[in-house]
């Protein structure tokens, strides 16, 4: 061995094994909710052991699990990035995303609980059926609605300040992380929720919208937005930050104004 590769490896080593030190790893386990439609008849917790680093998520733990100890696990993520919002689930009692849901923040000297968000019919492990969630989002018509042409040339204008009084919900990625947290929801299917209630509002305030009062009007029924009883749970859930219970208040507002 020459001189430089000795010298070269001397120095090498102690940082390579301080990086290695540096990184510890921890056996957290995991308690999920399983459901299999074809052989039970009733959900039930199982167990698993999972080595983890501290900046791993949730979603690295489900990965870990179905692809290293049992395959049969379902659930459903996409870009794992908290835009899409496939991985909406309750983890240790709480709607969140797996995918930005970090081990560090999470108290692992306990078991850490996972199951699927509540409110929705469950159809296997962490999957819900989420067709009555956009079904009452396609009911409140989460579309621009002009009755005019755009003048002059092919945009709407719109002022900075125009816009600010929606910006907030334009920022739902439909997860149903605030629906599903929702007390009244759990209890009354009928109830549009608060994603629908949110994507409703983005467009009542809209400037450059027209059919305020049509959604108006059907947000005005019994199971519309005077079913909320403010409880914030939607407003804590959200992984995207939306004020959600404040834009239902100024639904409200909206309506009694109309």
């Amino acid at each position: 061995m020459s001189t430089a590769i000795a010298e070269r490896d001397a120095v090498a080593s102690p940082a390579d094994s301080g990086a290695e030190d540096a990184i510890q790893s921890y056996l957290v386990t995991f308690i999920i909710r399983r459901f299999d439609p074809e052989t039970d008849s009733e959900p039930r917790w199982v167990d698993y052991d999972v080595e983890l680093y501290p900046t791993d998520r949730v979603l690295d733990a489900l990965h870990k699990i179905k692809w290293e100890v049992d395959g049969s696990l379902s659930f459903r993520r996409s870009c794992a990035h908290g835009i899409c919002g496939s991985d909406a689930m309750r983890i240790n009692g709480r709607n969140r995303l797996a995918c930005k849901t970090l081990i560090k923040d999470l108290d692992i000297s306990q078991p850490i609980y996972v199951e699927a968000i509540k409110g929705l019919p469950l159809e296997k492990d962490l999957i819900v059926d989420m067709e009555p969630f956009f079904a009452s989002y396609r009911e409140v018509q989460p579309f621009l609605i002009a009755n005019s042409k755009p003048e002059p040339g092919k945009e709407r204008i719109q002022s900075p300040a125009e816009r600010a009084i929606f910006d907030d919900t334009t920022k739902c990625i439909l997860c149903a992380a605030c629906t599903t947290s929702c007390p009244v929801f759990w209890t009354d299917g009928q109830y549009f929720g608060p994603a629908a209630i949110v994507n409703a509002h983005r467009f009542i305030f809209d400037s450059r919208d027209d059919a305020g009062d049509v959604r108006l009007d059907i947000l005005n029924d019994k199971e519309g937005v005077w079913r909320c009883r403010t409880t914030f749970n939607c407003t804590e859930a959200c992984p995207r930050g939306i004020e959600v219970t404040k834009a239902i208040a100024e639904v409200k507002q909206a309506i009694l104004r109309h």
